[in-house]
């Protein structure tokens, strides 16, 4: 069985590692070193650089849970930076890196059909109105998606997706990277962002967390806003049959790095 043939693996990026050019040339080669040796897709936020875009234009934020609550303004803004300076800025350090990038987003090919978050319950219990926010939908694998990945290519995903209508949606990219690695049969789903896993109320790392841990979790407000979408969109991953799932700090970016993974793992289930 060739590369090209065999699960692919799912690295979502949070949008801290992509801005420092440095750092963004250090982890294009890491990806591009791992793409070499299997089949991979790339799903990326960049929730810093549109609350930053939102300021200079004078759009205030709002977000609960981790989302970000998205009105006509919030979306223009969430759209142009993560598809036209995002997106583009990746995909150029992954081609100079060496690897065969293709810059998407959710809504190329139907690649993450979405339905409107009218009434999300937050982890609190209360009803919140997202606005146009939207929970990917659909089964089976995304046929461009498998395309490419058979022809070598190395997609990488913005986190947008597209309502029946042609609507356009802001999706959490963890949440994105989740339902793409389930709906891929993804061998492991990596979360790399900038913190080192998951972690206890004294600031260690929790090397594995279970279903009862990340609802432990969640309800004692020990995860952050932006921690419980990672711990939700990995249980989902897990549950929809991705093989490994992880956390990890990818701010020191090398070689091999995604390779063996430290940081937190995420089983399902309970552990014994």
């Amino acid at each position: 069985m060739t590369a090209r043939h065999r699960p692919p693996a799912v690295i979502k990026l949070g949008g801290e590692l992509l801005e420092e050019p440095t750092r963004l040339r250090r982890l294009a080669r890491a990806l591009a070193d791992a793409a070499g040796r299997e089949p991979l897709v790339v799903v990326h936020g960049g929730g810093r650089e549109v609350d930053a875009e939102m300021a200079r234009l004078g759009i205030p934020k709002r977000s609960v849970d981790g989302l970000r609550i998205t009105d006509g303004p919030t979306l223009d803004v969430v759209a142009g930076v993560l598809a036209g300076r995002v997106n583009t800025r990746l995909v150029a350090a992954l081609g100079a890196a060496g690897a065969g990038a293709v810059g998407l987003t959710g809504a190329d090919a139907g690649l993450a059909r979405a339905r409107r978050e009218r009434r999300y319950r937050t982890a609190d219990g209360t009803a919140v109105d997202l606005g146009f926010v939207g929970r990917p939908i659909g089964s089976g694998p995304p046929v461009l998606l498998v395309d490419l990945l058979a022809a070598g290519y190395l997609p990488v995903i913005a986190s947008l997706g597209v309502g029946a209508g042609g609507q356009i949606f802001n999706v959490n990219a963890d949440t994105l990277a989740g339902f793409v690695a389930a709906r891929l049969g993804a061998r492991r789903l990596i979360v790399a962002g900038g913190t080192a896993g998951v972690l206890d109320a004294k600031g260690r790392t929790i090397s594995t967390v279970d279903d009862r841990g990340i609802d432990a979790l969640i309800s004692g407000g020990q995860a952050s806003a932006g921690m419980v979408a990672k711990l939700l969109a990995c249980r989902a991953a897990l549950h929809g049959g991705v093989g490994e799932v992880s956390i990890l700090d990818a701010r020191q970016a090398r070689r091999g790095m995604f390779d063996r993974v430290s940081g937190t793992t995420v089983i399902a289930g309970t552990k014994q």
